[in-house]
């Protein structure tokens, strides 16, 4: 697996909000508040990430129920190796800028 893999910030908080099973407007709701409104999906930009994170298989589509037309997705093995790889990268960046900036 490609260790120097970038995450969007939009892509993070989509992936972050998939942790557990979660349909489109869910995601939508749920990656606003954890952005704290920074972002701000369009529903044609959502499914166009949720499309592009199905082919890396980074997530997968789960099963329609019967009676819902909610359409839910859940993160992968790989996805979830993903986002901790971007943790970890995030927190070093933050290590590094506070090492420097602290040194004044």
């Amino acid at each position: 697996m490609n260790d120097n893999i970038v995450l969007t910030e939009a892509t993070y908080y989509i992936m972050l909000s998939l942790y557990k099973p979660q349909h489109g407007y869910g995601i939508m709701q749920q990656t606003e508040q954890l952005s704290g409104g920074r972002i701000r999906l369009a529903a044609g930009t959502l499914y166009g990430a949720l499309n592009a994170l199905c082919e890396k298989e980074w997530i997968v589509p789960l099963p329609v129920q019967a009676e819902s037309r909610k359409k839910e997705y859940q993160l992968t093995a790989k996805g979830l190796q993903i986002l901790r790889n971007e943790l970890d990268r995030l927190r070093q960046l933050v290590a590094n800028g506070e090492s420097i900036l602290e040194e004044d």
